[in-house]
């Protein structure tokens, strides 16, 4: 099966053979030596020297932890949103009682650094904003360092999702100043999903000393005594660490430039190559993600049934579109463990399917 889809994301056979050694005592020393050598590697990818956590919990898990840790029942948030993820992560401060103030970007664009800085002097009270640095439902690639220097030109805690981007995008935690980063194993980490990851700066522990949203299992306070002592406040995912542990080593070896540098050419690659078929591109290619494309459907084509097609008939798992985007685009996933072959053998694969639908690339928009 080449599965092409945002997450989870294929993983190296050894990584996968990682998770089938026995348990052993996540309170006891040889866990404690996996905690330690883990949140030094996280570090280096994070680009940071703050604090690392590991969370047993799916994405979207870690992006509700940075908001319960620090914020309070009323704070006032900006929430810049380019599709659904963005839009999710504002929902989430919303339920636990933020007064969130949503500045949305047109779908397949990026957030403008400027919308941000009109909304924060707009509104000086607002205490944090919330950045989604690659928006996986629209294919796009927000600008983080520069959105994260306007936000730091208000003094305002910034708090990133970056599930989709961390590890296979430069993302510069300390130089961009981001105080709270989040991401998740399932995505370019080449681990299964059950973990996510998050840095929390100076700037970040002093938020979590004040916030009052209810938390416990998501407490970072409690993570951090309990990491400081090599373990996990509650029981963890114990084969998964096995898993990011392995990855981690696989990806020293690789080393951080040349991972960004491999995402970015197949990215390139599998963006023409759509093109070369008669589709069209639905993000701003100026923007466009180094982890996930998102293609227009065609008019004359159902998208369930083209995404059938692949899936049934030649083993290719491509993603649909999200909310709105629903039926009208479709999204091939191209982070982590790919190389380029698995791009061009679904893109053999597409070309069939397509044909098969009686799509004419001189009919392509």
């Amino acid at each position: 099966m080449n599965l092409r889809i945002p997450g989870p994301t294929p993983c190296p056979p050894e990584v996968l053979q990682a998770m089938t050694k026995p348990m052993i005592n996540h309170r006891g020393p040889e866990f404690a030596q996996i905690i330690k050598r883990i949140a030094a590697r996280l570090q280096e990818f994070f680009q940071t020297k703050n604090d690392i956590l590991v969370l047993t919990t799916a994405g979207t898990g870690g992006m509700e932890s940075a908001v319960v840790n620090t914020m309070s029942p009323g704070d006032k948030v900006l929430s810049a949103s380019c599709g659904e993820f963005g839009d999710r992560f504002a929902k989430i401060a919303e339920t636990y009682g933020a007064q969130v103030t949503r500045l949305k970007a047109e779908l397949g664009k990026a957030v403008d650094p400027d919308s941000i800085r009109k909304a924060l002097s707009a509104d000086p009270s607002i205490t944090a904003v919330l950045l989604t640095h690659n928006e996986t439902s629209t294919g796009v690639t927000n600008d983080l360092k520069a959105l994260a220097a306007v936000c730091k030109e208000f003094d305002k805690l910034v708090v990133v999702d970056a599930v989709s981007s961390l590890s296979s995008i430069d993302l510069q935690t300390d130089a961009w100043k981001c105080d709270v980063v989040v991401t998740g194993s399932q995505k370019g980490w080449m681990v299964p999903p059950g973990l996510a990851m998050v840095s929390v700066s100076e700037e970040g522990w002093k938020a979590v000393a004040n916030a009052k949203m209810p938390r416990f299992y998501f407490d970072y306070q409690r993570a951090k005594s309990s990491a400081d002592r090599g373990q996990t406040p509650w029981t963890p995912a114990v084969s998964v660490y096995f898993a990011l542990d392995y990855a981690l080593d696989l990806m020293a070896k690789e080393g951080m430039q040349n991972i960004f540098a491999r995402h970015a050419r197949i990215a390139a690659h599998t963006r023409q190559r759509v093109k070369d078929l008669g589709l069209a591109l639905f993000a701003d290619e100026a923007v466009a993600s180094n982890t996930v494309t998102a293609v227009h459907v065609p008019e004359t084509l159902q998208a369930r049934e083209l995404l059938r097609i692949l899936r049934e008939d030649f083993q290719v798992v491509m993603a649909g579109g999200q909310g709105s985007l629903d039926g009208k685009i479709f999204r091939i996933g191209h982070l982590g463990y790919v190389q380029q072959e698995d791009i061009d053998k679904a893109m053999v694969a597409l070309e069939e399917a397509l044909a098969r639908l009686g799509f004419a690339q001189a009919a392509a928009v």
